[in-house]
This record gives structure tokens, sequence and C-alpha cells, in this order.
């Protein structure tokens, strides 16, 4: 019967198979768009136009022609099907950007954009503060422009010519983060500083919320309120210079998340976003729940500007309480570890409870900022937390007990407001103070997270193995929580490379104990090797599906966060590796 037809169907079938070929090259909307238009093959349509003169010959040419359009549709679909397989197994190919001419050509349209020569800036040494960090030792490459948006349709504007030349693109907020969150792509790229966009727009006392820019700073935000003396303040705590933009995108929290959670509570209430489509969303409404579908604020609280330029967020605020501090010793950390369970078991007005070890204190001590001389122990600092002076002095007495019965020694409860304020600043100090432990040291401050109940373990071993490696380190927990920080001293090149080695080795440790790699920092450059083994290849899988999404062409903040294929490998081969450790 097929001999009698003009072509063959495996022919057919192979000329379908390089249509599709090319078909599949394209960009998945016009590949839908292609098949809707063509969806009556042209051989069909032939056919049935001329079938009425060819009699019995055309319902034979009509026959075929539909036998070949199942063919074309099978191979389309065996075709994409297999292409979707592909992409699920091994990912999609790397974004492809645009050439050095484009890029000049974005530059010199972004220039035209603004009417203000301050907005955009080829700088070097510009380009060199938004590309790397004195933070960390991830590494970095200069942006191409740094870009200063000073309102949601400045960032729009960005955002439209960053797609029209295929450009990288790259918010950068405080400057603070630890683990190479906004460091430049290799290629260059587009770098927003959101610091203009430093606005607290409204505030709503009697709803305790604020409608606030990304680039204001938690501290200016609580000293703003204080100064207009409103009793409300912003919890979260991170370091100084971290901004409201970058504390979202990277998940932070701080000192308070014992009492007051992380970022990943609901202290954002909603945010305004600007979609690699140039599209603008607000996430919610600003009631302080709501059940109306998913909680779309949250998919951007950790996307590390992945998905999205923050623009706008109204963020929740807390009442201020007085509270005051005290330190303790231990004999290890084991016994402070449990005491802090039995405290916070009690449901005392605890605001923070700080874990330091021995060389922590040591270091204060050589740092000199302090008033007093500690005794060079594994200790913890309490901030008590309450309404009226004898709810702090009923919370103190309860938990001085509870600590003597785990062996603590030297219970010191500050006795001013001035006092508590000095004793804070020396825990607050542990970067200065760390870096006096070894004259002429750098530091690397890294954080990971267990449950609280296999922290002294995790801490133990961490230490046991840096006294190994001959590395010297403070070490700073939020031990309410499990999560503690070390900073890793170095003087070298090759002291820098055996630091790299004993935060790989804590990472592990810390997921072996059904912890994470990062606490509070964010995941960035430095962290982003250990995702699928914490989370699962699906997980991953679906945070992949999730960017592949929303940023099709892959031009916000390429390289953080989700982990290539050749890193997963490897992280993996490395965790056989040091599983003995």
């Amino acid at each position: 019967m097929f001999s009698s037809f003009p072509f063959r169907p495996l022919r057919l079938f192979d000329r379908a198979n390089k249509l599709i070929g090319g078909l599949t090259r394209l960009p998945h909307a016009q590949q839908c768009q292609y098949l809707i238009r063509s969806r009556t093959p042209v051989a069909v349509r032939q056919a049935s136009s001329s079938a009425a003169s060819r009699g019995v010959g055309g319902w034979s040419t009509l026959a075929l022609a539909s036998i070949g359009s199942g063919i074309v549709g099978y191979a389309i679909a065996t075709r994409l099907d297999l292409r979707s397989s592909f992409s699920r197994t091994l990912g999609d190919s790397d974004p492809q950007y645009g050439s050095p001419k484009d890029f000049e050509k974005a530059i010199e349209e972004l220039r035209l954009s603004f009417d203000s020569e301050d907005v955009v800036s080829t700088d070097a040494e510009d380009l060199r503060i938004h590309g790397f960090s004195e933070n960390d030792y991830h590494p970095g490459a200069p942006h191409s422009v740094v870009v200063y948006p000073r309102a949601t349709e400045d960032v729009v504007k960005i955002v439209k010519v960053a797609t029209k030349y295929r450009m990288p693109l790259t918010a950068y907020s405080g400057g603070t983060s630890l683990e190479g969150n906004y460091r430049g792509s290799a290629v260059g790229g587009i770098c927003l500083d959101m610091s203009s966009m430093n606005k607290i727009l409204e505030i709503h006392e009697a709803d305790s919320d604020i409608v606030c820019q990304p680039g204001v700073g938690w501290i200016e935000i609580n000293d703003t309120l204080a100064k207009m003396g409103i009793p409300l303040f912003f919890p979260l705590d991170p370091g100084p210079g971290a901004t409201i933009g970058g504390m979202m995108s990277t998940g932070c929290s701080g000192t308070n998340a014992v009492r007051y959670g992380t970022a990943k509570g609901e202290w954002f209430l909603n945010a305004t976003i600007v979609l690699p489509s140039g599209k603008v969303i607000k996430t919610r409404r600003r009631a302080r729940k709501s059940s109306a579908g998913f909680d779309t604020t949250k998919l951007f609280i950790g996307a590390e500007g992945t998905l999205g330029i923050i623009t706008e967020v109204t963020i929740r605020l807390a009442p201020v309480l007085p509270t005051t501090v005290a330190v303790v010793q231990f004999p290890d950390v084991k016994r402070a570890t449990e005491a802090v369970i039995d405290v916070m078991n009690k449901g005392v007005g605890i605001q923070c409870v700080e874990l330091v070890d021995s060389a922590f204190m040591r270091s204060t001590n050589l740092y000199g900022a302090s008033e007093r001389t500690y005794p060079e122990c594994d200790s913890l600092f309490f901030k008590f937390q309450g309404p009226t002076p004898a709810s702090l002095a009923e919370t103190a007495k309860i938990v001085r007990e509870i600590v003597a019965k785990h062996g603590a020694t030297g219970f010191e409860l500050a006795r001013s407001e001035r006092e508590a304020k000095d004793l804070w600043a020396d825990r607050k100090n542990a970067l200065y103070s760390g870096l006096a432990l070894v004259e002429g040291s750098r530091g690397w401050s890294t954080d990971v997270c267990v449950p609280v109940s296999r922290l002294p373990q995790l801490v133990y071993e961490t230490k046991l193995d840096l006294d190994e490696l001959g590395v010297a380190s403070t070490i700073v927990g939020h031990v309410g929580d499990g999560n503690f920080h070390a900073l890793l001293l170095f003087r070298n090149d090759d002291e820098l490379a055996v630091a790299r080695t004993a935060v790989h080795r804590m990472v592990e440790r810390a997921i072996a104990l059904d912890g994470t790699c990062t606490g509070e920092h964010g995941v960035g450059i430095g962290k982003r090797e250990y995702l699928e083994e914490e989370l699962g290849e699906g997980t991953v899988e679906l945070m992949r599906a999730i960017k592949k999404t929303i940023d099709p062409l892959g031009l916000f903040n390429p390289g953080k966060l989700y982990p290539d294929k050749s890193a997963t490998s490897s992280s993996s081969n490395n965790s056989n590796s040091t599983k003995t450790h």
C-alpha cells in the first residue's frame, strides 16, 4: 500500500523531526504559538482543497495527509516530551547573554532614560565596590554599570533595558551580606543600587506597621520611631548597615530571633515587586492576616533577588518593652545549652540568649573596648524582657536558679540601663573583638543551624575539628534557636585554604545533624553547593522550575542560590569524603 504514496512514512517522520528540531530551539511561548497556528498541517489544507476534483485519488491523498499529520503530531509530542525529560534530568542550558556590543548599547540607553548623570555610573571604583566585598572570600567580578533607581518606575525601565539586551541584573542593598549574594556576573551586567530608595513612606502606629522602600536600614527605622516617640520597633536585627530589601531577600534574622522569629515569619506583610517581565505586582494587602491564595510574599523572602526586584515593603512592628542584660559562665557548652533549654521551657521573658565560647571571652578581653575583664569560660548572655521592672527582676531570679542547677557561676545582672547597654555591646562587638585573637588576621564569618538539642554536639565536634586543623576561631551562637556563627581567623592564602576546608566540614556536620547550611546569612555563592544535599533533589528542581517560569531568560542575579549540576555532584562527592570527620 505505502509503495503508491509519493513519500514514505519514515521519511516523513525524519522530515518532521528536522522541523521540530528547529521548533524546539524557539522559546516555549513561540513553540505554542507556532503549534496553534499550524494545527492544520499544510498537507491537509492542500489535500482538502483539491479532494473533490481528484475523486477517489484525492481522498487517498487526504488519508495520506491525515496519517502524515498524525506522524508530525507524534513527532512533536515525542520530541517535546524528550526535551522536557532531558531538561528535568540535566537542567536547562546556561542563559544566553548579550554581547559586549549589546551591553554598550544598553548602557547608552540607560543614560538616555534618566535625566540625571548621577543615576548611571561606570566609574571603575563604583563597579569594584558593588561587585566585590570585604566581608567574604568568595569569587567576584565587577558589574558593567551601576544604576541608582529612585522609584519603582525607574526599576521597570532598567529591567526592560536588561531584557532587551540580555544583560544580567543584580540588586544591591546594604552591602553587608556574607555569602557573595550580590557578586557581579562573569560576563558583566547591571547592578541596581537601591540606596536612593531609602524612605519611610507611611507609618501606621495604630496598626503597628510601616510602609517603606528597600534601601532604608532597620536601625534607621527604629531610630526614627524612637525620635517620634512611637513605642514600636522592627525586631529583626542582623548586622549594622543591613537594609530592608537585603534582609527580606536573604531571609535574615538576628539575636532577637528566639523571641520574634525570622524574616520568614509574618514580619514582611507585603511587597511591591518588579518581575523580570517588567510587570509590577503587589503580593497582598496590608491586613495583618490573609488566607487568600498562595502566600506570594514569602516566595520572594530568601529568593536573593533571583525572582524579582523589591521596591516597596510593608513591615510589621512590635511594642518596645523594658529590657535588661545578664552574663553567666559555664564549665562547658553542653551544660550551657542544657540550661537554655530549661529556661526556654519555663516561658519566662527572654528576648535574646547568646552562647559565646571561651575564645570569644578571651578575645573580648584582648580587644579592650569593654570596661570589665571577663572570666575566659564558655558563657551565656541573656537579654530579659518584660512590661515592668518587677517582671524583669522575677525573670532574672528564675533564670539564676535554673542555670545554677547546670553548674553556672558568676551570674551578673546589669544594675542600670547604661550597664545593660555596655554588656550587650560586648556581645555585639563579636567581629571586631574576634580579630584581636590573632594579630594581623582576617576573618571568615559563617553560620549553620541545627535543632537546639543537637547544638552541643555540633559545637563540640566543630571546636575539636578546628583545633586539629590549627584554625583559630571564636564561636557565637543564638543558642535559643540552635544557630551558631564561627569566625575563622587566617593570615595568608594557605591558612585561608584551611579555613575554607573547615567551613565545608562544619556545613556537612550540621546537615548530618538534621540542620541547615545557613541559619540567617542566605545561600548566595558560598552555600549553594549544599542546597541539594540539604533540601533534596525534588525540592531544588521545584525551585529551579519556579525560577525558570518567572525568569525564563535567567537574567536576575545569575549564579546565586540555585546549585548547578556540576556543583551538586561535587558536593555529593565531597560529602562522601568528609563523613569520617
